[in-house]
């Protein structure tokens, strides 16, 4: 069945006891929480949790207090940066939230692919995203085989041993997983802990139609993770100047797009197509909102996100037969 919940990384100073209570109080059922990684450690800090038995036993007695489940561990990052310094700080997040994982029982880490420079010297990242000159079709193998596959071979390998079975990558564009097909080619090299935190926003604004990126990927079992965060695309600036756009998020009159609550990008029934795909591909996990609406106060727009959601998640199982006969 279906569970709504919340990305815990907007609440500011709040403690965990306070978010808990506020999410129950809203009817909430799952919790996700920032383990390191861009998502920051506010709530969870797991190298300070694995190294005092009696913090990490409150931290477990609050959770199970309020009723809550974890439904995974944010951990988002570039792990195969090219500066290896900046690589490794994203890496050894990444190593403590697996080992953290294990102790509260959560077998799913969400997470982004990474993505490299283009070549052993290089100090930024480099997104490749056309087919020519033919350049960018040898970066593109470099990244693929030299840093991303070996990366998450090895990483993989090393989470089976603490349980974690579900690396949930948002196909966020700047990295190298940024839509289905990318997912699918990693998840086909790796293996089948490679799969996806279905966050609509960053495919709605590619020109991706979400239900039918979510029926591709059910076919192969591969959606771990659900982010409920909504996008709307400007037509007029869109129709100017197209999608791709390096604008500040603050300068929202100008921009092609901004991510909005729930329900201010798409209507209740585009929302419904989505959860009713997810309801078809099986899924059965969280509805987690994710929200970084500029245009809302944190507290306004997740309570706005929550009331939308609550008519549209299907909460019961699909049944497996046709009731009405």
């Amino acid at each position: 069945m279906m569970k709504l919940g919340v990305m815990a990384v907007l609440f500011g100073s709040w403690n965990l006891k306070q978010v808990c209570d506020y999410l129950v109080a809203q009817g909430c059922q799952t919790i996700e929480i920032g383990a390191g990684g861009y998502p920051g450690k506010t709530l969870c800090d797991p190298a300070v949790l694995l190294a005092d038995p009696q913090k990490l036993q409150e931290f477990k007695d609050t959770i199970a207090a309020s009723g809550l489940e974890i439904s995974a561990l944010s951990c988002h990052g570039n792990y195969i940066h090219p500066d290896k310094a900046i690589a490794k700080q994203f890496d050894d997040d990444m190593t403590n939230t697996i080992k953290l994982a294990k102790e509260l029982g959560v077998d799913t880490i969400n997470c982004f692919s990474g993505c490299p420079g283009d070549c052993e010297d290089s100090k930024n990242p480099n997104w490749v995203t056309c087919a020519w000159p033919n350049d960018y079709q040898d970066i593109l193998e470099w990244q693929w085989n030299e840093k991303l596959i070996p990366y998450w071979k090895q990483k993989v390998a090393f989470a089976r041993e603490y349980g974690v079975t579900k690396f949930a990558f948002e196909m966020h564009p700047g990295f190298c997983v940024y839509n289905p097909a990318t997912l699918l080619r990693l998840r086909a090299a790796v293996g089948p802990e490679i799969g996806a935190n279905f966050d609509p926003s960053h495919l709605i604004w590619q020109g991706i139609d979400p239900a039918a990126a979510i029926r591709e990927l059910g076919k192969e079992h591969a959606i771990f993770h659900f982010h409920a965060k909504d996008t709307k695309v400007d037509p007029y600036n869109t129709a100017v100047n197209g999608v791709l756009d390096t604008k500040s998020f603050t300068d929202e009159m100008n921009r092609s797009w901004l991510f909005r609550s729930v329900g201010y990008g798409n209507d209740y029934s585009y929302w419904k197509n989505m959860i009713s795909a997810l309801q078809l591909a099986g899924y059965d996990g969280a509805i987690s909102i994710e929200h970084e609406d500029s245009l809302m106060t944190p507290t306004e727009g997740l309570e706005k996100a929550i009331a939308f959601l609550k008519q549209v998640i299907i909460f019961q199982p699909k049944m497996t037969e046709t009731w009405w006969t």
